[in-house]
């Protein structure tokens, strides 16, 4: 699924502590945030939500998927006797 970035306003200092004791334990910031947004999006969304969510995202993947595997038809050759360049003109 395509990813996008939120912002806040959240005390400076606060935060300044935050990464300080994060960084002691080995854990990023980031990767807290996320865990905590995904368990906002499973207490408030609604099951079937996130299934059609989920569908169409996979729907959305096998697409973009299809497109990558797909390769270009190289141009077809020309025909005996044609010029390069000209039409079927006589």
């Amino acid at each position: 699924m395509k990813k996008t970035t939120i912002s806040f306003a959240f005390d400076e200092e606060k935060l300044s502590a935050t990464k300080m004791f994060l960084a002691q334990k080995k854990v990023d910031l980031d990767e807290e945030l996320a865990g905590f947004m995904e368990g906002l999006y499973k207490k408030h969304v609604p099951a079937g939500v996130r299934d059609y969510i989920e569908m169409v995202g996979e729907q959305t993947g096998k697409e973009k998927e299809k497109k990558k595997t797909e390769r270009p038809q190289p141009p077809a050759a020309p025909q005996a006797g044609a010029l390069p360049g000209r039409g079927d003109e006589d």
